[in-house]
């Protein structure tokens, strides 16, 4: 609704769960987690800016800036309250949304995410933004996938669906650079994440490529995290049936008061 911000929207339930999917991606990579949870269930699946049906949202790109619109947009559609779900670089922006709006943010799910730490896999990332074709596509799913795992064919035809727009690629391109200059991505401060007090469920495959698993290492002690061994970083489709669990599960956690933090008194 925001300035060609484009969500796919499904399910009637009073229970809102919000979906942002990773660089490169678009709404359509949720199909299979959407359709493990319950038929009534209130799904809203974003195309971030610079994506898909999103791909002129204006300065497209930095994760602070799809932060930004998809609030606009949540609170356009009277969305006050939402559980929201984030995969790598729409996890980076969940985080932004979450720190921004806490109490907007009935939970939080983080699927391997963007910006808990500096190490990123930018050549993959180069390539996988560039990918001009199927195989092309299919092969960067494959190396950014846990080992014997098998892309759906239907997301490589989603995907290669996106990139034939006019300016998808060059957008893709354009963002990648930017996003792992010096192959380094841009760190949330772990102080910061501390603050938040929903339920947070951080998601990781042990054999990722493109963001290491030890990045959920020294998180805040409230965070739950859950490493699903010899997947990768493709979990939604990797392993939809998880996810969707684990969202179901996250969902209906209450936020739990954290203790504050005083600086000891100086002597």
């Amino acid at each position: 609704m925001t300035a060609s911000l484009f969500a796919a929207e499904q399910g009637v339930g009073s229970k809102a769960i919000v979906l942002l999917h990773g660089f490169g991606g678009c709404h359509d990579v949720w199909r299979e987690v959407i359709s493990a949870l319950a038929p009534s269930t209130h799904t809203l699946a974003y195309d971030l800016p610079g994506h898909g049906l999103s791909l002129d949202f204006p300065a497209a790109g930095p994760a602070k800036v799809a932060a930004r619109a998809v609030l606009a947009d949540l609170s356009e559609r009277r969305l006050k309250r939402v559980h929201l779900v984030g995969h790598s670089m729409g996890g980076a922006v969940a985080a932004l949304m979450a720190l921004a709006a806490p109490e907007r943010i009935a939970s939080l799910t983080l699927l391997a995410p963007g910006g808990l730490g500096p190490e990123i896999n930018g050549p993959l990332l180069r390539r996988y933004a560039g990918a001009a074709d199927r195989s092309e596509i299919r092969a960067c799913l494959v190396a950014m996938s846990g080992p014997g795992t098998r892309p759906f064919d239907r997301t490589v035809d989603a995907l290669w669906e996106m990139r034939r727009r006019p300016g998808q690629l060059e957008k893709l391109v354009e963002i990648a650079v930017a996003m792992t200059m010096g192959d380094r991505q841009g760190v949330i401060p772990h102080d910061r994440l501390d603050s938040l007090n929903m339920p947070v469920m951080v998601v990781w495959g042990t054999d990722d490529a493109v963001l290491p698993f030890t990045q959920a290492d020294d998180l805040p002690a409230h965070f739950h995290v859950h490493h699903v061994l010899e997947a990768g970083h493709m979990l939604t489709e990797e392993a939809p049936k998880l996810v969707a669990e684990i969202i179901r599960r996250n969902t209906r956690r209450r936020a739990r008061p954290h203790r504050q933090k005083f600086a000891a008194a100086a002597s």
